[in-house]
């Protein structure tokens, strides 16, 4: 029970970060603390933010680890720009984040870790590190954690070093007592987490409590906060995180077209994960392949495709070019497949940890000869679910490879879920071969000639044993064929196949004010922080409409319509224009402003604010 002399304030919103060094735990308390506030109500949208580096130095800058979190009573659609609150545990920490964090933000720190050692390995000059930052106005809370946890846990049998690792979980407990966080939850988690090493589970959760109980009896801060939780809609509700909810979608399309899954791939950061969840779900029908190389992976899927399953491969940019040879044998052979790529920052190796829009010209036009696949992009870690499914139905249905582009920072991101009703999801049904083909003469490249979709022969099918290859075929009998006339009536038939999709794909809707003279446009992952911008500008009077492609190709029905509706049309991603300079080819005599970041981070709402703002000026 909190003391009278402790205020509390209660709040829409706040923004949590935390951050340490890589191995200190701060993904794990992020998640603890997202898994607490989701489970009261409150809306979350976290930002895992990890090194690029495997293991730096302990206490430098290249080894700092983040995670951030927003509490919010209503709807919250991104993990917040700056802090209002901030975690560091060491000096490094600081100085990384202090321009991620608000001028009057709460900073907790380790006093027993700032010390001068600690100081000259994340380059301080001098012993005020506040000061060195120009943090004068922040809140400074300092809390001796190490020493604190050094007596906590003395007598329970861990050594030094495992003690130190339970120093996360006192600063947990010091942020459950601040914004008023119930300690079971946590210890629940805590359970099921160390439940098989009593030693260390005793040890977290007496950390964990007399972190708490420090801010409880100290004081720590003049206020404690309160975020309501809101009603939510009745149901089963989980943490999950984009590509846990990606697998999840893959294996909704499996049960829901009767067909096994199979997903052959390599493991490659951040999409690693994809392939580690369905790899636990054998029960349900699902074969996972880990190849020794890209290329190994996504042929696995195509031969699995042929064989009639739901044939999928994950991976990120670096992976997508190595597969795209193999994908243009999936178009060439007209056989369903489904293409995941996280994207992350830069050509090759880049920054394999840190998020950008980097691939969508890449899974537009990345291939050798004319060779279009469908592209679809999530736009939240939730919705990698429902595009997962929407991919694979098209897939299927379409005989098309699908290529669906989520980003590091929506697959490692994380929300609450509600888990979906697949009863009320569409039916999948893949266009198979019908027995009465066989007295009329039945090819491989017979097709559906209004939707252009080649029928589906499986092998085992008495009477349909055919053969496919990477070679040209010809339109009627299916045999090789190099005439051009030909050659030009199957390219033109494999574009039109895409583009008669767009007659089953949702229109574009537009958000924010619709009699707007500015249009703001979204992708993918781009859709939170462009959303709550939008919002904010019109709720000081501004007026901005938002439109958001989660389909790429084809366009929805109704873009050029849309676009071509406004004055100015202002194309916002984390790239250096990909999508502007497609739609523009695409729409004849569309203009769009440009606003673009290549930082391997996502948006910050406060830049884009300025930028409408600054349009609607103009």
């Amino acid at each position: 029970m909190l003391e009278t002399t402790t205020k509390v304030k209660e709040l829409e919103k706040v923004v949590i970060r935390f951050s340490g060094d890589s191995g200190d735990g701060m993904q794990l308390v992020g998640n603890i603390f997202s898994n607490l506030s989701a489970f009261i109500g409150n809306g979350i949208s976290t930002f895992p933010d990890y090194p690029a580096e495997v293991r730096a130095p302990k206490g430098t800058l290249s080894g700092v680890s983040g995670f951030q979190v927003p509490l919010g009573a209503k709807g919250v659609y991104t993990p917040g720009d700056k802090a209002d609150v901030l975690v560091a545990m060491n000096p490094a920490a600081l100085k990384v984040n202090a321009k991620n964090i608000k001028k009057n933000a709460v900073v907790i720190f380790d006093t027993d870790s700032f010390l001068k050692s600690d100081l000259e390995k994340a380059l301080f000059t001098t012993d005020d590190p506040f000061a060195e930052l120009g943090l004068g106005g922040v809140q400074q809370m300092p809390v001796p954690m190490t020493s604190t946890v050094k007596a906590a846990v003395e007598g329970t049998g861990l050594d030094a070093k495992a003690a130190m690792k339970s120093k996360n979980m006192f600063a947990l407990g010091l942020i459950c007592w601040l914004f008023d966080r119930p300690l079971e939850r946590a210890i629940h988690m805590l359970q099921n987490k160390f439940g098989k090493k009593p030693t260390v589970l005793e040890a977290n959760i007496k950390v964990l409590t007399d972190g708490y109980n420090y801010g409880n009896n100290t004081h720590a801060s003049a206020s404690t906060f309160r975020i309501e939780g809101h009603a939510s809609q009745p149901g089963i509700y989980m943490d999950v995180n984009g590509n846990k909810a990606t697998a999840l979608g893959l294996v909704a399309a499996s049960e829901k077209s009767g067909l096994p899954l199979f997903l052959g791939s390599y493991p490659i950061t951040p999409a690693t994960d994809i392939l580690h969840e369905l790899a636990k779900l054998k029960e349900l029908n699902v074969k996972t392949v880990q190849a020794e190389d890209e290329i190994a992976g996504i042929c696995t899927s195509i031969g699995a495709s042929f064989a009639g399953n739901l044939a999928a491969t994950s991976t990120s940019g670096p992976g997508l070019a190595l597969k795209s040879e193999a994908i243009g044998l999936a178009v060439m052979a007209e056989l369903p497949l489904v293409i995941i790529d996280v994207q992350r920052g830069g050509p090759s190796t880049g920054l394999p940890t840190k998020s950008e829009q980097t691939d969508l010209l890449q899974a537009l036009y990345g291939r050798n000869g004319e060779s279009p696949v469908v592209v679809l992009a999530a736009a939240t870690p939730t919705d990698c679910f429902e595009m997962a499914y929407v991919a694979s139905k098209i897939a299927l249905e379409h005989m098309t490879p699908v290529i669906l582009l989520t980003d590091a920072f929506i697959a490692n991101g994380s929300s609450a879920w509600r888990l979906p009703d697949l009863s009320k999801y569409p039916a999948i049904k893949p266009n198979y071969v019908k027995q009465e083909m066989l007295s009329e003469g039945w090819k491989p490249y017979k097709r559906d000639e209004n939707t252009k979709v080649r029928y589906w022969a499986v092998p085992g099918m008495e009477g349909f044993m055919h053969r496919l290859g990477g070679l040209e075929k010809d339109y009627n009998t299916s045999a090789i064929s190099t005439d051009p006339l030909n050659h030009e009536k199957m390219v033109e038939t494999r574009k039109a196949k895409i583009e008669k999709i767009a007659d089953e794909i949702p229109e574009l809707q537009v958000l924010g004010d619709p009699s707007a003279d500015l249009l703001v446009v979204s992708w993918g992952g781009t859709f939170g922080h462009v959303y709550e911008a939008v919002e904010e500008v019109n709720a000081k009077g501004g007026k901005v409409a938002m439109v958001h492609f989660n389909y790429i190709n084809p366009l929805p029905k109704n873009a050029e319509h849309i676009l071509k509706s406004y004055k100015k049309v202002l194309v916002c991603e984390l790239n250096e224009g990909q999508l502007a300079g497609y739609l523009r080819m695409k729409i004849d005599g569309l203009h769009t402003e440009k606003f673009n970041r290549v930082q391997g981070q996502p948006f910050k709402v406060e830049e884009l604010t300025e930028c409408f703002t600054k349009l609607l000026e103009e």
